[in-house]
């Protein structure tokens, strides 16, 4: 797999997180990469009103964070090698902006997490601080589906093809390379998917237009055509200049599927019954608070797996180190 050199791995003991450790250690080990364990403890606001008058805020605060680094020490023990030792680390605050700061401060180019189930979101793998870092994290987020298999078998990228231009080019290529590059490492499918839509056809199909339906089904065709000569190409182009090799072995299977990415690509992960997604969240970059549009947005909400997410170059978090 792409090689990582610094990777910090989320743990909550709320949550199901052996997955996520044996992911993590399994990287770490893989790519010699430093490794961070860490937890997030909330603050407790020093002017707490407590109904215990024997213990103040700033006490109850301290037990849990040494509570809290105790565990993440039994953690570290249980998964030391004669390699690089992994790292215990408490975060308190906020858990999403800790994290990014966290990211931020230590240069981490790697995030493992265990998916929390989202409570009161009925059939929502992604809870609100997962959503948070796969929109605002500069670096790739790896969530993980508490129950997913030991080995991935069908892996699924999703590309996308628009006017941002070299962005996305670069953003497809990290996409391909990850997918790959896993797919190879699990000896699993790798399944590549671009939805496809005809600009303007509501209009096209309406009164209003002159075009017949055998026009726009035409058109349509000759549009699915293109792209998916895009795609094949988009591969070839990866295979050649960076690892052609992976796609030889591998054959990626390719989906060029009508309709919206928002609903073709949790259509195509059910079906093919994928164990990761693999795909961008960002199309735009340099602008701080812009984060993820709806059509990813609503790509997340549908899917059941664990998801790899990446941001093209250039993208600005609205996180900063400054509290």
């Amino acid at each position: 797999m792409k090689r990582f050199s610094n990777i910090l791995l989320i743990a909550d003991e709320g949550t199901d997180y052996s997955a996520a450790l044996k992911r993590a250690v399994a990287l770490a080990r893989n790519n010699q990469a430093r490794l961070t364990v860490c937890a997030v403890v909330d603050a407790i606001p020093g002017d707490m009103q407590m109904a215990i008058t024997a213990i103040t805020p700033t006490e109850l605060h301290n037990i849990a964070v040494t509570e809290k680094r105790d565990w993440l020490d039994e953690i570290v023990k249980s998964i030391a090698t004669d390699g690089m030792p992994p790292e215990a680390k408490v975060l308190i605050g906020k858990p999403f902006i800790e994290i990014i700061r966290r990211v931020l401060g230590s240069d981490h180019d790697l995030i493992i997490k265990c998916a929390e189930v989202a409570g009161g979101l009925s059939g929502m793998l992604f809870s609100s601080t997962d959503m948070h870092l796969m929109r605002k994290c500069p670096c790739p987020v790896w969530i993980i589906k508490p129950t997913e298999h030991h080995k991935y078998r069908r892996i699924l990228g999703a590309v996308d093809l628009d006017s941002e231009g070299p962005v996305t080019d670069v953003l497809n290529r990290q996409i391909l390379e990850m997918s790959t590059s896993l797919a190879l490492a699990e000896f699993s499918e790798v399944h590549i998917v671009h939805a496809c839509e005809l600009v303007g056809e509501t209009f096209l199909r309406s009164q209003r237009s002159d075009v017949s339906d055998a026009e726009v089904d035409a058109m349509f065709e000759e549009e699915v055509s293109a792209r998916r000569r895009w795609l094949e190409n988009l591969v070839n182009t990866y295979g050649s200049k960076v690892d052609k090799n992976a796609v030889d072995i591998l054959e990626p299977q390719l989906h060029v599927i009508k309709g919206n990415a928002k609903d073709i690509v949790p259509e195509i992960a059910r079906e093919l019954a994928v164990d990761l997604v693999v795909m961008g969240t960002v199309a735009r970059t340099g602008i701080a608070g812009f984060f993820m549009g709806n059509t990813a947005e609503s790509i997340l909400a549908q899917l059941d797996c664990s998801v790899l997410t990446l941001k093209p170059p250039g993208f600005v978090t609205p996180v900063t180190l400054e509290t």
